[in-house]
Protein backbone atom coordinates (compact mmCIF):
# COMPACT_ATOMS: atom_id res chain seq x y z
CA UNK A 1 0.00 0.00 0.00
CA UNK A 2 2.55 2.75 0.75
CA UNK A 3 4.03 1.69 -2.46
CA UNK A 4 1.46 2.67 -4.12
CA UNK A 5 0.84 5.62 -1.95
CA UNK A 6 4.29 6.68 -3.23
CA UNK A 7 3.55 6.35 -6.64
CA UNK A 8 0.11 8.66 -6.20
CA UNK A 9 2.25 10.93 -4.58
CA UNK A 10 4.95 11.11 -7.51
CA UNK A 11 2.33 11.12 -10.32
CA UNK A 12 0.37 14.17 -8.75
CA UNK A 13 4.28 15.68 -8.24
CA UNK A 14 4.82 15.28 -12.09
CA UNK A 15 1.28 16.40 -12.92
CA UNK A 16 1.99 19.91 -10.52
CA UNK A 17 5.33 20.41 -12.16
CA UNK A 18 3.87 19.69 -15.97
CA UNK A 19 1.45 22.46 -14.93
CA UNK A 20 3.51 24.90 -13.30
CA UNK A 21 5.87 24.21 -16.02
CA UNK A 22 2.83 24.98 -18.84
CA UNK A 23 1.55 28.07 -16.92
CA UNK A 24 5.57 29.22 -16.84
CA UNK A 25 5.56 29.03 -20.50
CA UNK A 26 2.32 30.87 -21.25
CA UNK A 27 3.15 33.40 -19.24
CA UNK A 28 6.43 33.69 -20.79
CA UNK A 29 4.74 33.48 -24.37
CA UNK A 30 2.68 36.56 -23.47
CA UNK A 31 5.72 38.78 -22.26
CA UNK A 32 6.89 38.85 -25.60
CA UNK A 33 3.65 41.03 -26.91
CA UNK A 34 3.81 44.40 -27.33
CA UNK A 35 3.95 47.10 -24.77
CA UNK A 36 0.79 49.10 -23.96
CA UNK A 37 1.23 53.01 -23.91
CA UNK A 38 2.82 54.05 -20.58
CA UNK A 39 2.48 57.82 -19.02
CA UNK A 40 5.57 59.79 -19.63
CA UNK A 41 6.68 61.94 -17.11
CA UNK A 42 5.32 64.54 -18.42
CA UNK A 43 1.89 62.74 -18.48
CA UNK A 44 1.43 61.98 -22.14
CA UNK A 45 0.88 58.76 -23.41
CA UNK A 46 4.28 57.41 -24.91
CA UNK A 47 3.14 54.69 -27.93
CA UNK A 48 5.72 52.54 -28.24
CA UNK A 49 6.99 51.37 -32.11
CA UNK A 50 8.32 47.72 -32.40
CA UNK A 51 12.05 47.42 -32.99
CA UNK A 52 12.85 48.22 -36.51
CA UNK A 53 10.07 50.64 -37.69
CA UNK A 54 9.71 54.13 -38.12
CA UNK A 55 7.07 55.75 -36.54
CA UNK A 56 4.82 57.16 -39.38
CA UNK A 57 5.58 60.75 -40.89
CA UNK A 58 3.19 63.36 -39.87
CA UNK A 59 1.27 64.89 -43.01
CA UNK A 60 1.45 68.37 -43.59
CA UNK A 61 -2.43 68.62 -42.98
CA UNK A 62 -2.25 66.38 -39.66
CA UNK A 63 0.78 69.21 -38.43
CA UNK A 64 -1.42 71.79 -39.14
CA UNK A 65 -4.16 71.01 -37.48
CA UNK A 66 -2.07 70.09 -34.56
CA UNK A 67 -0.37 73.19 -34.52
CA UNK A 68 -3.52 75.16 -35.32
CA UNK A 69 -6.20 73.45 -32.50
CA UNK A 70 -7.58 75.74 -30.22
CA UNK A 71 -6.03 75.29 -27.12
CA UNK A 72 -7.91 73.63 -24.24
CA UNK A 73 -9.14 75.86 -21.52
CA UNK A 74 -9.64 78.76 -23.29
CA UNK A 75 -13.20 79.59 -22.63
CA UNK A 76 -16.11 79.47 -24.45
CA UNK A 77 -18.11 81.99 -26.75
CA UNK A 78 -17.01 84.69 -29.29
CA UNK A 79 -13.42 85.59 -28.22
CA UNK A 80 -9.79 86.36 -29.38
CA UNK A 81 -7.43 83.61 -27.73
CA UNK A 82 -3.37 84.13 -27.34
CA UNK A 83 -1.13 81.87 -26.73
CA UNK A 84 1.96 82.96 -25.63
CA UNK A 85 4.49 79.77 -25.89
CA UNK A 86 3.23 79.16 -29.52
CA UNK A 87 2.84 82.97 -30.39
CA UNK A 88 -0.28 82.48 -32.02
CA UNK A 89 -4.26 83.85 -32.44
CA UNK A 90 -7.40 82.65 -32.39
CA UNK A 91 -10.18 84.53 -33.67
CA UNK A 92 -13.34 82.66 -32.19
CA UNK A 93 -17.39 83.33 -33.31
CA UNK A 94 -19.89 82.74 -31.10
CA UNK A 95 -20.65 78.93 -32.09
CA UNK A 96 -17.03 78.16 -31.05
CA UNK A 97 -16.04 78.26 -34.63
CA UNK A 98 -12.28 79.35 -35.70
CA UNK A 99 -13.11 82.42 -38.00
CA UNK A 100 -9.09 82.88 -38.57
CA UNK A 101 -5.62 81.62 -36.49
CA UNK A 102 -2.38 83.14 -37.70
CA UNK A 103 1.32 83.68 -35.71
CA UNK A 104 2.15 86.70 -33.95
CA UNK A 105 5.01 88.62 -32.77
CA UNK A 106 5.26 88.77 -28.83
CA UNK A 107 5.90 92.31 -27.48
CA UNK A 108 8.76 92.08 -24.64
CA UNK A 109 5.96 91.95 -21.75
CA UNK A 110 3.65 89.56 -22.02
CA UNK A 111 0.46 89.93 -19.81
CA UNK A 112 -0.37 86.60 -17.17
CA UNK A 113 -2.65 83.96 -18.22
CA UNK A 114 -6.45 85.14 -17.81
CA UNK A 115 -9.45 86.23 -19.73
CA UNK A 116 -9.23 90.19 -20.72
CA UNK A 117 -11.38 92.51 -22.60
CA UNK A 118 -10.45 94.71 -25.22
CA UNK A 119 -10.46 98.17 -23.25
CA UNK A 120 -9.61 100.48 -26.06
CA UNK A 121 -8.62 100.58 -30.03
CA UNK A 122 -6.97 103.42 -32.22
CA UNK A 123 -7.41 103.51 -35.73
CA UNK A 124 -3.44 104.67 -36.34
CA UNK A 125 -0.41 105.62 -33.91
CA UNK A 126 2.72 105.57 -33.25
CA UNK A 127 4.20 102.56 -31.72
CA UNK A 128 5.96 102.91 -28.19
CA UNK A 129 8.99 101.85 -30.58
CA UNK A 130 8.41 105.00 -33.16
CA UNK A 131 6.86 102.65 -35.82
CA UNK A 132 3.67 103.82 -37.54
CA UNK A 133 0.91 101.36 -36.11
CA UNK A 134 -2.50 101.01 -37.46
CA UNK A 135 -5.76 98.84 -36.16
CA UNK A 136 -4.28 98.69 -32.58
CA UNK A 137 -6.55 96.54 -30.52
CA UNK A 138 -5.57 97.06 -26.27
CA UNK A 139 -6.63 94.72 -23.62
CA UNK A 140 -4.49 94.29 -20.94
CA UNK A 141 -1.78 96.74 -18.62
CA UNK A 142 1.23 95.19 -17.28
CA UNK A 143 3.45 97.38 -15.12
CA UNK A 144 2.60 100.39 -16.67
CA UNK A 145 3.25 98.91 -19.97
CA UNK A 146 -0.06 98.56 -22.20
CA UNK A 147 -0.44 95.23 -24.28
CA UNK A 148 -2.33 95.14 -27.14
CA UNK A 149 -2.43 93.47 -30.98
CA UNK A 150 -1.37 95.53 -33.97
CA UNK A 151 -0.10 95.55 -37.36
CA UNK A 152 3.09 97.63 -38.63
CA UNK A 153 2.10 100.47 -41.69
CA UNK A 154 5.32 99.26 -43.27
CA UNK A 155 4.08 95.39 -42.92
CA UNK A 156 7.59 94.76 -39.99
CA UNK A 157 7.05 91.99 -37.69
CA UNK A 158 10.51 92.76 -35.67
CA UNK A 159 11.06 90.06 -33.18
CA UNK A 160 11.30 91.26 -29.34
CA UNK A 161 14.57 92.26 -27.97
CA UNK A 162 15.40 91.41 -24.23
CA UNK A 163 17.67 95.10 -24.24
CA UNK A 164 14.76 96.99 -25.82
CA UNK A 165 12.59 99.46 -23.90
CA UNK A 166 9.88 97.93 -22.33
CA UNK A 167 6.74 97.73 -25.58
CA UNK A 168 3.38 96.03 -25.13
CA UNK A 169 2.59 95.63 -28.81
CA UNK A 170 1.33 91.99 -30.05
CA UNK A 171 2.58 92.73 -34.05
CA UNK A 172 0.91 91.34 -36.80
CA UNK A 173 0.50 90.80 -40.20
CA UNK A 174 -1.81 93.68 -41.87
CA UNK A 175 -3.98 91.42 -43.44
CA UNK A 176 -4.43 89.51 -39.57
CA UNK A 177 -4.83 93.40 -38.05
CA UNK A 178 -7.34 94.01 -40.24
CA UNK A 179 -9.00 90.94 -39.47
CA UNK A 180 -8.53 91.64 -35.81
CA UNK A 181 -9.76 95.35 -35.77
CA UNK A 182 -12.82 93.91 -37.52
CA UNK A 183 -13.61 90.98 -34.71
CA UNK A 184 -12.03 92.54 -32.10
CA UNK A 185 -14.68 95.47 -30.69
CA UNK A 186 -14.59 97.11 -27.29
CA UNK A 187 -15.48 94.67 -24.42
CA UNK A 188 -14.76 91.36 -26.75
CA UNK A 189 -13.31 88.89 -24.43
CA UNK A 190 -9.42 87.86 -25.27
CA UNK A 191 -8.05 84.59 -23.22
CA UNK A 192 -4.43 84.38 -22.63
CA UNK A 193 -3.07 81.42 -22.07
CA UNK A 194 0.42 79.73 -21.78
Amino acid sequence: MAARSSSIVTALTVMALAAVGFLAFQASADASDPLKPVRSAKGVSASPTPSGQQKPEESAAEKEKRETAVPAHSGTGKRVVYALDSRRVWLIGPKEQVLRTYEVVPSTVSPAPGAYSVTTRSASVTGSDGIPIENVVRFATVDNVVVGFSAAVDGSMPQPDAQQKKTGGVREKRADGAAMWKFATVGTKVVVVP
